[in-house]
């Protein structure tokens, strides 16, 4: 008599957005197929003992292999990020397709394609990042491709080379609006940014800790503010992305206040580090800190935790945008240390997002259980079109799986399966780790080993939104 499943999880204190509970799984081709206590056998049997299994994790913003000007690239591509993701109980990614200025969008599909096919080891989708909103693009591309399951697409109000206009910005949201699109804003004011670097360079102030002088809270604050005002003449939900501080979270509040559908997104680097891991002096190691908004103040992370617990913050992710430190093609670019515009932005974080929010969060009593799975995973499954597939576990869903290690470890960047020389956690005491991970059903980490194939992870075709406000 053959065994009712593939697979059964047994003894696992299964924590969901809503619920907490004992039970079984049971797993039949990579899906839940029943939940119970007491499941007939499967071919394979895992005894979680009592831990903790909880959804893996759905990050909704990370940058892999994404085309940048020599000589910088990223250390990641979709080998070894989608490695580091699964090792830190992430199985399901959004990456960016990012248009380049006179290019089509489809073009930038097809090539991000190329880039993740036969490397990805877990299932991921993309985002479209929108810098050339020609006519076409936004009549004809943008169309065609929501419908094809390209559900999201992120505009950029600062950076040369990725920021529209306001015209611009409306247009594209009302695309958004029409085809049922959800559009990510990353909002700072680039006039004030470009005005505050010039002063800052022409007083001969260079080094890594400038770049927060340059990007204070107001640039933020007006840029999201700006728009949150966008979003209310076309009546369009937009997600704020990286949220640092307290100045852009009264924004959002106060649009909520007002019945304006804002979601917000916040990231580890604002819950952990603060501007001065960006140096105190002129030490050039501040550059690996160096991510867009800045971190802020301890004063402001208490903000961003507060927010996570008290629901201003519909998601947590990475914001993974990993260049190595030591290295002529990161942020040391030709083996120079350049004045802080040109320091390539951004901190590696796919695989520790999880783990952090786990220890200081849940263990640490900030937010519970159930919250940490509604931020990781089941909001950024509904915003982006994955839920119920992905992000929960219950019957029909894919059997993306954590079960979870309580046990203390000192974080280093040797202990990571990144491509980055670094990881600015480096030194912290983590209370929880994933022991093991599964994807679709099969084992990817075993708390030792991964041992997923390269190319075994799937393109997702995402639905439109399932979340309000």
């Amino acid at each position: 008599m053959s065994a009712s499943f593939d697979l059964v999880v047994r003894n696992a204190r299964i924590a969901t957005a809503s619920d907490t509970f004992h039970a079984d799984i049971g797993v039949k081709g990579g899906v839940i197929t029943q939940l119970g206590i007491g499941l007939p056998r499967g071919e394979s049997e895992i005894d979680a003992r009592g831990r903790v299994v909880t959804p893996c994790g759905v990050d909704g913003h990370c940058h892999l292999d994404q085309v940048i000007p020599p000589p910088v690239r990223m250390a990641d591509d979709f080998l070894s990020g989608t490695r580091s993701a699964a090792c830190g109980g992430t199985t399901t990614i959004i990456p960016f397709a990012a248009q380049q200025k006179g290019e089509s969008l489809r073009s930038a599909v097809n090539e991000y394609h190329r880039r993740a096919e036969g490397r990805a080891s877990i299932d991921y989708g993309f985002h479209l990042i929108v810098t050339d909103p020609a006519p076409d693009v936004v009549n004809r591309e943008l169309p065609q491709l929501i419908a094809e399951g390209y559900t999201s697409f992120k505009i950029y109000m600062t950076y040369d080379d990725l920021r529209l206009n306001d015209r611009q910005m409306l247009e594209v949201m009302a695309a958004a609006r029409k085809h049922g699109a959800m559009t990510l804003v990353h909002a700072e004011n680039a006039d004030c940014i470009e005005w505050l670097t010039e002063s800052l360079l022409n007083a001969g102030l260079t080094a890594p800790r400038y770049h927060a002088t340059s990007r204070p809270m107001l640039v933020e604050r007006e840029a999201t503010h700006r728009a949150i005002s966008f979003a209310e003449l076309v009546d369009v939900p937009i997600v704020i992305v990286h949220v640092s501080g307290r100045e852009a979270v009264e924004q959002i509040q106060w649009a909520r206040n007002r019945g304006i559908n804002i979601f917000a997104e916040t990231c580890p680097q604002y819950l952990f580090l603060c501007a001065e891991d960006l140096g105190i002096d002129d030490d050039y190691h501040g550059a690996k800190c160096v991510c867009s908004p800045p971190p802020r103040d301890p004063a402001n992370q208490k903000v961003i935790w507060r927010g996570l617990a008290d629901g201003t913050f519909t998601i947590l992710s990475s914001d993974h945008a990993p260049f190595s430190f030591d290295d002529p093609h990161g942020k040391q670019p030709n083996g120079e240390q350049p004045a802080f515009p040109y320091i390539p932005n951004g901190i590696p974080g796919l695989e520790t997002r999880m783990p952090l929010l786990y220890t200081e969060g849940v263990l640490a009593g900030r937010i519970s259980l159930n919250r940490f799975v509604e931020l990781t995973s089941t909001n950024p499954a509904k915003l982006y079109g994955l839920h119920p597939k992905k992000g929960t576990i219950a019957i029909g869903a894919d059997a993306d799986l954590v079960i979870w290690d309580e046990a203390e470890r000192v974080l280093t960047n040797d202990m990571l399966h990144h491509a980055v020389d670094y990881t600015p956690y480096e030194g912290r005491r983590l209370r929880a780790w994933p022991g093991m991970t599964l994807s679709r059903g099969e084992v990817v980490w075993d708390g030792a080993t991964f041992s997923a194939t390269a190319g075994r992870g799937q393109f997702l075709r995402r639905g439109l939104p399932s979340i309000r406000q």
